[in-house]
């Protein structure tokens, strides 16, 4: 018998053919999050290190003034980014507490990339003042602006007409950010992390121009948005894989392919479990493989990679050798899963 335990997938009723000795079913696994976040860390603190030194400031202003940043822009932005991380880290639920220790003055000398990371001297102190567990860290912030005009034809005063009433320019803000997060307690960086995000505008130059000056609602708000993207990293998601099982070679395995396009998959699962002692090699080989699918589709990935194995090292279904790999880097995600959710 075939004993259901903890369910880690869902099965999709999409099943298509992919040969004749074969079908195709989808499943969706959980994913464990990019980022391991210990489950001691509990309050955490956002500091921003994007302000430049009294050395950089100079070619920070060169900097705003040729990628058409205009006054404050950086600044709105960056408020955007950090309010975006800490709504979602709270809603998120991986944290309890979320100070803003963006009023902390630290200052970087480098512009458009990492800094240094922090000493664990400098981490250890904040986070001991502030009595939090781990720090979030806004390590660079940058906008750059391009603008994109394709001229028209005509006359010379037909060109200045066009460039300002025609629909031929585009002007694209980038927005770049980096983020790193420290454990004092390991001493360990758990994420250094760099995302862009780009505000499109299209029109006359016209219209352009006033939508060169009114930037600033638009970065803020695509800041935010990749503020909270950034928190997202922190969780589990879901991808949808596709998983292929041998629906031919006696009538068990027809009867069982009937049921598993009905869902009834525990049912196909004990047709499957009868021919794996079947004494032709294919067909034992085959069952094996499908005990394989049954198994995962319960979740118990353990056995499913014994099944796997045996129905390669016995029979030599290639399908299994390929399959138990598989098996064994999702049984390794579940652990992860496991460990990021405290289980």
């Amino acid at each position: 018998m075939i004993i259901m335990r903890r369910l880690t997938i869902i099965l999709l009723v999409t099943i298509t053919v992919t040969s004749c000795k074969t079908q195709q079913l989808f499943l969706n696994v959980t994913q464990p999050a990019p980022v391991t976040i210990p489950s001691y860390v509990k309050s955490i603190g956002i500091i921003d290190r994007t302000k430049p030194t009294e050395e950089t400031k100079s070619m920070d202003n060169l900097d705003k003034i040729i990628s058409l940043e205009g006054p404050k822009l950086d600044s709105v932005g960056k408020s955007g980014a950090l309010q975006g991380l800490s709504q979602e880290l709270l809603a998120d639920g991986k944290v309890t507490d979320v100070k803003d220790l963006t009023s902390i003055d630290f200052r970087t000398s480098s512009m458009g990339s990492f800094p240094i990371p922090l000493s664990w001297d400098i981490v250890e102190s904040v986070c001991k003042d502030n009595n939090i567990d781990a720090l979030f860290s806004m390590e660079l912030y940058d906008t750059d602006t391009r603008i994109y005009h394709q001229p028209s034809g005509g006359d010379t005063k037909d060109k200045i007409l066009s460039a300002l009433l025609e629909p031929n320019t585009s002007i694209e803000t980038f927005v770049t950010m980096g983020w790193r997060i420290y454990d004092p307690r390991d001493k360990a960086i758990l994420d250094e992390f760099r995302m862009t995000r780009s505000i499109v505008n299209s029109g006359s130059l016209a219209s352009t121009a006033i939508a060169l000056a009114a930037r600033k609602d638009a970065v803020k708000k695509v800041s935010f948005t990749a503020g909270n993207d950034y928190a997202t990293r922190l969780l589990s998601y879901k991808i949808r894989v596709a998983r292929d099982y041998f629906v031919k070679g006696t009538d068990n395995f027809k009867a069982a392919k009937r049921k598993a396009q009905n869902g009834n998959w525990d049912e196909a699962g004990e047709l499957w479990e009868k021919e794996t002692t079947n004494p032709k090699h294919k067909i034992a080989g085959r069952a094996a493989y499908n005990m394989a699918i049954i198994n995962e589709i319960n979740g118990n990935l353990e056995e499913a990679i014994k099944w796997a194995q045996k129905s390669w090292e016995d029979y030599g279904i290639k399908l299994g050798r390929d399959y138990a790999w598989v098996l064994k880097d999702r049984l390794k995600a579940v652990n992860l899963l496991d460990y990021q959710e405290g289980k």
